[in-house]
């Protein structure tokens, strides 16, 4: 069970989480299946004699293994291996004490508004999983306490989906609004600017001894003086080059950002039609010609109407959606007791 890319974070989450229900089922402590707030208080709260409160919004306890299971998942989904940079550390732990305030005021949002968690969905999320994990010995051994904390977590994860839904659901917006937004938003619809070029490379493995490079260099420069002196720029890509060559070094039509960096900051500076000295890439050494350079254009509002609705829409959905967030958290009434994360107890262990 350590998959951790994105579409499981909530899930791994949710079974870090489970351990707290370990604990409390080993104590006595009775997990709902599907709690009210003031019920998730109350639990949280009894939980507290068993984990330090990490902190208290809206009046409920949060136990310091929900901020450390919060922060284990976060990194080994986001950082190679698991590693942190230690500059990014503050960074990480603001934004999972943010979350963790932001998911207590939209399950409280979304009890307000009596949203109901999707049991169906939940059942076959569930079913899924005793599938999945039906031969992991883990799994059979801890299923009976893990599964309550895990269909909890579920359960918010549902209230918090369909409580999106519902304040994404935004009216549709006017032509006239829709032409006003394509107006206002040149950028988002205009094509970027195409370079048709054309290339000889030289290649060069790039573990090759200066030797090598240095004689491949020579040796473009001596194809390089052929084509100033009238040769053939097709014939001599058929002949030398390890890309295109097929196509007469003919690479067709590039947009900004498809090429490297360091080669597109060379090509803004040349003529079309001249001949470019050669230089080194990462694949070798390469004569480029520039053909044809076509400037972006904006797009006709017939041709992009639907997709400049669909994004005034989106806009209006991510709007509604932080706005709401921002509000809720706003008024929340967030007390944070101590900051003692994992890596710090580790530390202390150490």
């Amino acid at each position: 069970m350590k998959n951790n890319s994105r579409a499981e974070y909530g899930v791994l989450l949710a079974l870090w989480l489970a351990t707290s229900a370990l604990q409390a089922a080993q104590a006595e402590t009775p997990v709902a299946a599907a709690p009210t707030t003031e019920e998730r208080a109350a639990a949280a709260t009894r939980m507290a004699g068993h984990d330090r409160v990490f902190a208290v919004i809206n009046g409920r306890a949060i136990p310091t293994s929900d901020y450390e299971a919060a922060f284990t998942t976060l990194v080994r989904q986001r950082f190679y291996h698991g590693q942190i940079p230690e500059n990014e550390l503050a960074g990480v732990r603001d934004e999972i004490k943010t979350k963790l305030v932001q998911r207590i005021v939209l399950l409280e949002e979304a009890d307000r508004r009596k949203i109901l968690p999707d049991e169906k969905q939940i059942d076959e999320t569930l079913a899924g999983y005793e599938k999945r994990y039906t031969n992991s010995p883990q799994w059979q051994q801890n299923r009976e306490a893990v599964l309550p904390e895990l269909r909890r977590q579920l359960a918010e994860q549902s209230q918090i989906a369909l409580l999106d839904k519902q304040v994404r659901d935004v009216p549709v917006p006017a032509d006239s609004e829709v032409r006003a937004y394509y107006d206002a938003h040149p950028e988002l619809f205009t094509e970027p600017e195409k370079l048709r070029l054309s290339v000889i490379l030289l290649a060069v493995d790039p573990s090759s001894p200066a030797t090598t490079w240095q004689a491949t260099r020579e040796e473009a420069k001596a194809i390089h003086g052929r084509l100033a002196n009238g040769a053939d720029f097709e014939e001599a890509a058929r002949m030398h080059s390890s890309a295109y060559a097929e196509k007469g070094g003919d690479m067709g039509y590039l947009h900004r950002g498809m090429l490297p960096e360091g080669i597109q900051k060379r090509i803004d500076g040349f003529a079309v039609g001249k001949l470019n000295d050669p230089f080194d890439t990462l694949e070798g050494v390469a004569i480029f010609r520039l053909a044809e350079r076509v400037p972006g254009a904006k797009r006709e509002f017939v041709d992009v109407a639907q997709r400049a609705r669909e994004l005034l829409v989106r806009e209006r959905q991510d709007v509604a959606w932080k706005a709401l967030i921002d509000r809720l958290v706003a008024k929340a009434d967030v007390k944070f007791m101590h900051a003692v994360s994992m890596e710090q107890r580790e530390g202390a262990k150490n």
